[in-house]
């Protein structure tokens, strides 16, 4: 079929990943992230609140009331961030995450970048920025590649 834009592998996953931070329930930023090997989905997660627990949707931000900026204090925020979840679930359902690309919705913070590292991710493809430059080191010399993802390729629209 001609004139049809089909999605690179990369394209891809970051699109599931931007539909999986639509789960997100935090008040400030919506993230998603997706592990992947092989071309196969192991885990995905978002970020927001343990299981059980109220999310900050229904009782707000404590960092938000206290003016705290983004990307600091984070052991004020009651929720995990999307990278933490992934890996969560990777390991709470028997899912090897070694070698894995981790497609994530904006830049991993210290925290993500270093669980990611020991979890032996090979490389980290990100929608959007995140202001830790340590977290960027930290990825770099761990030898983790991180790549700014491609723009979704916009699809022709289907008509007579």
């Amino acid at each position: 079929m001609m004139g049809k834009v089909r999605p690179g592998w990369d394209q891809y996953f970051m699109e599931i990943a931007r539909l999986v931070a639509t789960r997100s329930t935090c008040l400030r930023r919506d993230v998603g992230a997706v592990l992947v090997r092989d071309k196969r989905l192991l885990a995905t997660g978002y970020n927001g609140a343990p299981s059980g627990l109220a999310h900050c949707l229904a009782i707000g931000c404590l960092r938000e009331k206290l003016g705290i900026p983004s990307g600091e204090r984070q052991e004020l925020c009651r929720g995990l961030h999307a990278e933490q979840n992934a890996i969560i679930q990777a390991a709470l359902h028997g899912i090897p995450v070694v070698g894995a690309t981790a497609y994530v919705t904006c830049q991993p913070c210290v925290t993500c970048a270093k669980m990611l590292i020991n979890c032996h991710v090979k490389r980290i493809v990100i929608a959007g920025d995140y202001p830790d430059e340590f977290a960027r080191r930290m990825l770099e010399e761990a030898g983790v590649e991180v790549v700014q993802a491609e723009t979704p390729p916009t699809r022709p629209k289907k008509g007579k």
